[in-house]
């Protein structure tokens, strides 16, 4: 079974980029978004903690944010995670 903290990081990382897709932002566009916030982060930097999938809490709020998220729901999380074939247990 592969290690649950990666399952994890793999959830960040598509749910990030997902949300990035669905609005077509690119890292650059990220990272100038950010910025106007006053959260500073090249688009390397960016793509790095989003490709890896660890970045603090913060970090992933601030980009909910910056990308107009509006609700993430529980079962689209579960449906990333059918996806990667992980089920979590009851």
């Amino acid at each position: 079974m592969q290690n649950q903290s990666a399952d994890w990081r793999q959830l960040v990382q598509r749910l990030i980029k997902a949300e990035m897709s669905k609005r077509g932002v690119k890292y650059q566009d990220l990272s100038d978004r950010l910025a106007r916030i006053g959260v500073n982060q090249s688009a390397d930097n960016l793509r790095n903690k989003v490709n890896k999938g660890i970045l603090g809490a913060d970090l992933l709020l601030q980009i909910i944010t910056v990308l107009n998220v509006r609700r993430i729901e529980r079962d689209d999380l579960l449906d990333i995670f059918a996806d990667m074939g992980v089920r979590l247990p009851e």
